[in-house]
């Protein structure tokens, strides 16, 4: 075995001996019906979930034929939890004697959907293990937003089918792009930043990107316009370095300019030369 080998496999089995520590993943093992999950999933839901857990909430999965992660939601967040799936195999039907709320239909279907919440109300929580296409992704998202209550979450698993070709990618339209749109969207709430007019803005309050998991916050009270504000101290009348380089740059490069008279038609670029040259400095950021 190679030391390489050998640091791989260390890192594994230490993070396996972490794995095993969350409450989430020794429900996910208890459950006594299938379930399929990545294991980088655990860390996330311990993160994102922990402040759920023994409290009455209504959580919502999308995607839960075989049963097993009924189980290990119900386990994860208590005896107070309203558990409800969403599936399009009308099999899980079987899953109402376990106590459980089911609703067959397609997450396409925004019918579907406003029928399911004029049934159930609004939720806590939505997570998306579902079909994984952009189309489900992006409707399902649309969709259950407006239901989801304040201080809670829609978690969309599975995202790194926005950068697989059986689902269409390249693509401007895949749900990773469409969540990058959102982040434009989240930042229109400046007032002088117009870079979306997404409606989403008035009810997401932040976005939390995990490796093939995109986590997002709702919070309407907090989705406001952003003002700028004093604490009304006394004012030292410093100067604003913020642009100090940039006008150095160009002090500098007029200055050598005006040696040259065949170079004075080209101060009114300069700027935009500075500017080429910024950005060529981020490209290998990109």
């Amino acid at each position: 075995m190679t030391s390489s080998t050998r640091s791989a496999t260390q890192i594994t089995k230490a993070y396996e001996n972490a794995l095993g520590q969350l409450d989430i993943y020794k429900c996910y093992k208890k459950s006594p019906y299938l379930s399929n999950k990545h294991s980088s999933y655990f860390q996330v839901y311990a993160e994102l979930l922990e402040p759920y857990r023994n409290k009455p909430i209504t959580f919502i999965e999308v995607g839960v034929l075989n049963g097993g992660s009924l189980f290990m939601w119900r386990e994860y967040f208590g005896a107070k939890a309203r558990i409800i799936g969403i599936e399009f195999n009308p099999l899980a039907k079987r899953w109402e004697s376990e106590g459980f709320e089911i609703f067959i239909g397609s997450q396409s279907d925004g019918l579907f959907w406003d029928e399911v919440f004029n049934k159930i109300g609004d939720v806590d929580m939505v997570l998306d293990d579902g079909g994984h296409t952009y189309e489900q992704q992006i409707i399902t998202a649309h969709k259950c937003i407006p239901h989801i209550k304040d201080g809670g979450l829609l978690i969309v698993e599975d995202t790194h089918t926005s950068y697989f070709k059986d689902f269409g990618y390249p693509s401007k339209y895949s749900f990773i792009e469409w969540t990058k749109m959102l982040i434009d969207n989240i930042n229109s709430r400046f007032p002088s930043v117009k870079a979306s007019a997404l409606p989403y803005k008035n009810s997401i309050y932040s976005i939390s990107i995990f490796e093939s998991i995109v986590s997002f916050k709702i919070q309407r009270n907090k989705c406001f316009e952003s003002a700028p504000t004093t604490n009304g101290g006394t004012s030292l009348n410093a100067k604003d370095f913020r642009h100090q380089e940039i006008e150095d740059k160009l002090s500098v490069i007029s200055r050598n300019f005006e040696k040259f008279r065949w170079a004075r038609r080209f101060k009114k670029s300069l700027a935009k030369r500075i500017a080429k040259l910024r950005i060529a400095q981020l490209k290998k950021y990109f």
